[in-house]
């Protein structure tokens, strides 16, 4: 394929909401989980189709902090998936030169997963190519709670001072301190709806809701999103002149 916006003008950073993974499997009268394994299998296509659309970051929205909700069948079988996608596609990934990193809260996840995700982001920390990021345990206001929780304390502790604090200082505190905003997110599916995904982040984001299912999303539709991005005017609150 041909890199559909040339040397600029596409988003640095894409964020996807994969939804439709139950659904995919409903359709083919298999249960839930086989759709979860068929999603998972996709973002290593996606991951792989970054480079050639000019995404430097990619943020996956894996498993929110409503989703404790689902069936414990379900829960039980996506904590295992995680751990077998980790374990499976951590030399992949650093063959790749994918730079690996999860956001989200780590406290409900039980230790052996907590471990492999933190020996994949420190196998992975050198990597140049694409940084992909995996929202795990993840929820937007939790975050933003969680992030003001600790500039609170450093406040109390005389490390900040209550009257530097402006929308400049919330960010370093939050999950994504290290990232870039997305400039696009997409949610797969056909929801249009954000899912407290990245609410801090994304406040000048473009997004796209497509109809795909998540296992039937392609590296090629992503460079569709990528080429019709290029296309938008984006002023920030301002004005064309």
């Amino acid at each position: 394929m041909v890199n559909p916006i040339g040397d600029s003008g596409g988003p640095r950073h894409v964020a996807i909401i994969m939804d439709g993974n139950g659904r995919w499997a409903t359709q083919r009268g298999r249960p839930r989980l086989f759709g979860h394994h068929a999603g998972a299998k996709r973002v290593r296509e996606v991951v792989s189709g970054c480079p050639e659309f000019g995404v430097k970051y990619l943020t996956i929205f894996a498993f929110s902090t409503e989703n404790w909700k689902r069936t414990q069948v379900e829960v039980s079988g996506l904590m295992s998936l995680f751990r077998r996608y980790i374990a499976r596609e951590t030399r992949a990934l650093f063959e790749k030169n994918v730079r690996v990193r999860f956001i989200g809260d780590r406290v409900q996840l039980d230790d052996k997963l907590v471990q492999l995700m933190d020996d994949l982001e420190q196998q992975t920390k050198s990597c140049t190519g694409v940084n992909l990021t995996i929202a795990l345990n993840y929820g937007g206001r939790d975050e933003v709670a969680r992030a003001t929780k600790r500039l609170a304390e450093d406040v109390k502790a005389g490390k900040l001072d209550p009257a530097d604090v402006n929308e400049e200082t919330l960010p370093r505190y939050l999950d994504t301190h290290v990232l870039p905003d997305p400039d696009l997110v997409v949610r797969t599916s056909g929801e249009a709806r954000i899912s407290n995904f990245l609410l801090w982040q994304s406040a000048y984001a473009e997004y796209e809701f497509v109809d795909t299912l998540w296992p039937d999303f392609t590296a090629e539709e992503l460079g569709r999103l990528v080429a019709r991005y290029g296309t938008r005017e984006r002023r920030f609150g301002g004005v064309a002149v």
